[in-house]
């Protein structure tokens, strides 16, 4: 017989052991269609990452809520594991982006079908909220909600045609109809009548409503025993602690309850769960809004044959329909203890309840839910996706955070087929200064890490050109030539620089995030051919170099000569550190010079990748030393080219340069990843703003009308000239700051937890008419001052 290829179907949920009711569902999901499918099916699950999980098979890829690019990256590994169904688990809360909107990054770029199964249907949505779902329905081959009203809501509020929409309900243990008694004594509960509420806690459960309900049940059975199982919802939990559970376990003091509830704060497994269920009498749900479409924790109270009392949300006036529950007032404490007396007092009623519940549940057992999920997967006729031909703008993904949109428009103009030219007059390339290898690996940084937020075909053909020319500029031994006239031949003498360690850097970021892995195989082997040389570099150029490298173990991990040569650099430069530093002076050279913020940052990433606490230490201290030569505590002020600062002389305040920035930029954010302190976030912003006006002069170096930057921050105004390093500069830091945007926290009410409101830029575009400061009326302090007031 040949031999049968399992469908192979990769799940997009959160994934067990994160503590949710999607991540049990999913496995339960994936458990049911394993025995419906007999041996014919291969579940491959892409986890939502929150909270630091350890994650075994199925999963084979996780997200991280809030990192943009993690869900273009995620849709790439599904695209070349060959999947033949991607089924969706959705939930608005467990997605990034505004309403979830970062999951249609992902879902635009899938090539297999989608079948998305919503465990959320708002009927009166916001904006956001509707056009989220839509997106997502429309990127789907099929849609499934697991009740009626939710077939009804999908088409008349949201108008997805009815042949798109599949009823499935949610799935139920399928657990023999049992005598509560049998399993009490698990619990000691021997003689007591069982009352049973579960599900993560939060204040919309309404475990108030009954814990006032619980003196009249009481008075009339004093054996009664409320059991309230679940822990706090992580969610709850980060933003509210356990308040809202101490304020219950106070009102149960208060009433004199003591003796008759008790809180089980912990997340059960199924079998845990399953043994609460059967030692349960009655299950009650007592929620305060009637807009929940599903309920887990309900359908698996109906599955067992529980005598249900609730309130009439959405999920349970369908499930207790035709007397398989008793539905209460929302709120109503009186009716609730009328319903559960009627049902301890009454054994008819008792085991009507129970019978008519645990009939209803036998046609929603998770193996026929998995049987029902099955036939969808396995269906001869599900289409072949064709993933939208447009590419993600920036203006679709970029974060609410009040910055420019990324754009390549300057780029472009300053690009041609050989590489990036050096230099502009204006806006207009300079022709005079050709090319060089230094700004041609900035711009494969740039348009690597650019491609992996808005996979634009623009930023893959600009990569190409420069990515091109860099290896071009790689001779035979593994060195590197800089400079290239513009009829493309190389200088024939030029000066030492740090090109051959910026080429390893750009290497090593394109290893790291290849935009298709047919890129590794040609850049790995032109890294490897480079490296004898890293130990040849002067300090800069090794700290590039540690950048490259950390970036090759990313994707070769166990690659033990890159291992060896990266703490031999990183090594070196604590060698500078000792050799150079003072009291007064905690630096790896005897001056302050241009991009001073590499040599920290590689030791970040590189103490980060070897784990080694020295590196960062040393980092820390070398930060902290530029920090407080650059930052006067409202707004960076960079060391000026015009001078440089080197120890007991004085610090030259112009001409300040866009690649200062971009470094703190960079090192800001590799210290908060190193250390975890929240400052730094902060203080990474601030740099990136001195491309907005936060600077010496309050002028903004960036062109809101050219999307180039201006070369320089002079002493009476900017250098209009918008050149390839600091258009390369502003795009890094904007990318960066974009990427670091992801992990800010948020209060309750909207407000960064990290950022000073006040700090940020307003909404309204800062002025774009940038100062040239080598134009005759231009010139002068006053000339500077006039032009600063009409600006500000």
């Amino acid at each position: 017989m040949p031999k049968i290829t399992p469908k192979k179907v990769v799940f997009i949920s959160s994934s067990l052991p994160r503590k949710c009711g999607i991540a049990t569902f999913t496995s339960d999901l994936i458990t049911s269609t394993t025995m419906a499918a007999k041996g014919e099916f291969e579940p491959l699950v892409v986890a939502m990452q929150s909270g630091g999980q350890k994650y075994d098979d199925p999963v084979k890829f996780e997200i991280r809520e809030n990192v943009k690019s993690d869900y273009i990256c995620a849709a790439d590994y599904i695209n070349f594991s060959h999947v033949d169904v991607v089924c969706v688990q959705h939930e608005f809360g467990i997605f990034g982006g505004e309403a979830g909107a970062y999951l249609s990054l992902l879902l635009k770029r899938l090539k297999a079908p989608i079948i998305t199964t919503l465990h959320t249907v708002m009927d009166e949505p916001e904006a956001a909220f509707y056009k989220s779902l839509v997106d997502v329905c429309n990127a789907s081959h099929t849609v499934i909600t697991m009740n009626e009203r939710g077939v009804d809501m999908l088409r008349d509020t949201y108008k997805i045609s009815r042949k798109k929409i599949k009823l499935i309900a949610h799935g139920i243990p399928d657990i023999p109809f049992v005598d509560s008694n049998y399993y009490k004594h698990q619990f000691g509960l021997e003689d007591r009548r069982t009352i049973l509420t579960f599900g993560l806690l939060n204040k919309n459960k309404g475990i108030e409503v009954m814990l006032k309900a619980m003196p009249a049940i009481i008075k009339a059975d004093p054996t009664v025993m409320y059991i309230v199982l679940g822990m706090t919802h992580p969610n709850v939990l980060k933003l509210e602690g356990e308040s809202y559970r101490f304020g219950l376990q106070q009102m149960v003091k208060d009433l004199g309850l003591e003796e008759h509830v008790i809180f089980h704060n912990r997340f059960v497994n199924d079998q845990e769960l399953n043994n609460f269920l059967c030692a349960a009498d009655i299950y009650v749900t007592p929620y305060h809004s009637p807009k929940q479409l599903t309920s887990g924790t309900l359908s698996f109270a109906v599955g067992t044959g529980k005598a249900v009392v609730s309130t009439p949300y959405w999920a349970a006036e369908e499930l207790l329909a035709d007397g398989r529950g008793r539905l209460v007032p929302f709120g109503d404490s009186k009716q609730i203890a009328k319903a559960i007396v009627d049902i301890l007092t009454s054994d008819s009623l008792f085991y009507s309840l129970r019978r008519r519940a645990y009939d209803y549940g036998r046609s929603r057992t998770w193996p026929k839910i998995g049987q029902a999920y099955w036939k969808l997967f396995n269906a001869k006729r599900l289409p072949v996706r064709i993933a939208a031909k447009s590419t993600l703008s920036a203006a679709e993904t970029i974060s609410h955070i009040e910055v420019p949109e990324p754009s390549l428009e300057h780029l472009v103009k300053l690009t041609d087929s050989t590489g990036l030219f050096q230099h502009a007059i204006f806006t207009i390339p300079n022709r005079e200064y050709g090319y060089c290898t230094d700004d041609n690996a900035r711009g494969v940084i740039a348009m690597t890490r650019y491609y992996a937020q808005y996979p634009e075909q623009e930023a893959l053909k600009l990569l190409d050109i420069y990515l091109s020319f860099i290896i071009h500029s790689q001779n035979s031994d593994g060195s590197v030539r800089n400079m290239m006239n513009f009829d493309r031949s190389w200088f024939k003498r030029e000066a030492k620089s740090d090109a051959f360690g910026r080429v390893l850097w750009a290497f090593g970021t394109v290893m790291a995030k290849p935009p298709t892995p047919l890129y590794l195989s040609i850049i790995k082997d032109c890294f490897d051919r480079s490296v004898e040389h890293i130990q040849k570099q002067l300090p800069k150029g090794m700290a590039y170099s540690i950048l490259g490298m950390c970036d090759y173990l990313k994707q070769f991990p166990g690659a033990s000569d890159i291992k060896r040569q990266l703490e031999l650099a990183a090594d070196g430069l604590i060698t500078q550190f000792e050799e150079n530093h003072y009291p007064d002076w905690l630096w790896f050279e005897d001056a302050l010079t241009y991009d001073n913020a590499v040599l920290p940052y590689a030791m970040f990433v590189a103490g980060m990748a070897c784990e080694n606490k020295k590196y960062i230490a040393i980092a820390e201290k070398t930060c902290e030393f530029l920090l407080a030569n650059t930052f006067n505590g409202k707004h960076f002020s960079f060391i000026g080219c015009n001078g440089w600062y080197e120890r007991g002389g004085s610090r030259a305040s112009f001409d300040q340069q866009p690649i200062d920035a971009t470094g703190m930029v960079m090192m800001l954010r590799a210290a908060y990843d190193a250390t975890q302190k929240d400052r730094f976030l902060t203080l990474q912003r601030k740099a990136f703003d001195w491309f907005l006006g936060r600077n010496d002069l309050h002028i903004p170096l960036y062109d809101f009308r050219t999307k180039g930057c201006n070369d320089g921050l002079m002493s009476d105004g900017v250098n209009m000239n918008q050149g390839a390093e600091s258009t390369l500069s502003f795009l890094l830091s904007l990318l960066a700051v974009v990427e670091s945007f992801a992990i800010i926290g948020k209060t309750k009410d909207g407000k960064e937890v990290l950022l000073d409101q006040t700090d940020l830029i307003e909404k309204k575009p800062l002025k774009k008419t940038p100062i040239k400061s080598i134009l005759p009326e231009a010139s002068g302090k006053e000339a500077a001052k006039d032009q600063i007031e009409k600006l500000t």
